[in-house]
């Protein structure tokens, strides 16, 4: 006969693993993030026998149809259905690997509080790793995509055209991550960055998806990108992400 109070604390839902670290002789915590129930830490009993039933299914970057267990601390999985099996060609590519750490441990860092854009940034954390995992684009590119989106649905859009502190119209030639971006001449503070018009293009093509423009940009500016990308994201988290020293850039 089941246990009703068990059968009420069950629920489904989508996930995808941020991160593990082992727990006991056999078991798991995973770091989920998932589509409807935000961030969520699990235990994965036995997941690290041999005879698992599931335990591919619960590595980093994967995505699986997950029933879980409201605990007290933790919640317990007890079924796991793979639906997006990017961990394995993710993990085969140290390149990818980095880059797929880097936006998971954004995404975890972006959803420990904020219950109010999870299944928006569920989505945006699925297709990133999709795309990564089929190599549609460079990696480093993703990347940087991904952790511009991220920061937009987390309520801080960038501004790479009209003045990020006064909102006059742009082009504007001075990158202020403190002011939200792109800033005119009157609102520049001391010793702001003036990146190339073609980093602030390629910015702009990532923040927005215009892979056309990305694709075609110049190695120096993605790599000048990427640094204000990197000093956006810092300010914004208020730290540095551990795994994005580990990125390669070309």
């Amino acid at each position: 006969m089941a246990n009703p109070s068990f059968a009420a604390r069950s629920y489904r839902d989508d996930a995808v693993v941020l991160r593990t670290h082992k727990l006991g002789e056999a078991d798991r915590i995973i770091t989920l993030l998932t589509k409807h129930h935000g961030q969520v830490r699990a235990v994965a009993k036995g997941v690290r026998r041999t005879s698992s039933r599931f335990g591919a299914r619960l590595e980093p970057f994967m995505v699986a149809d997950l029933q879980l267990v409201s605990g007290r601390t933790l919640d317990i999985v007890t079924q796991a259905v793979a639906k997006g099996a990017y961990g394995s060609s993710i993990a085969a590519d140290y390149g990818r690997f980095t880059v797929a750490a880097a936006m998971t441990e954004t995404a975890e860092k972006l959803t420990d509080a904020d219950t109010e854009s999870g299944t928006a940034q569920y989505n945006l954390l699925v297709g990133a790793l999709a795309a990564l995992s089929r190599s549609d684009h460079p990696p480093e590119l993703i990347l940087d995509s991904y952790l511009l989106r991220a920061l937009a649905t987390g309520g801080w859009a960038p501004s790479f055209t009209d003045c990020a502190r006064c909102g006059r119209p742009g082009p504007h030639t001075a990158f202020a991550a403190p002011v939200g971006g792109m800033v005119c001449g009157d609102c520049r503070p001391p010793g702001s960055p003036a990146p190339a018009p073609e980093t602030v293009l390629l910015l702009g093509a990532l923040l927005t998806g215009n892979w056309s423009v990305a694709d075609a940009s110049d190695p120096r500016h993605r790599r000048e990108a990427a640094g204000l990308v990197a000093s956006y994201l810092q300010w914004h988290l208020e730290r540095a992400l551990k795994s994005l020293k580990h990125v390669e850039r070309s």
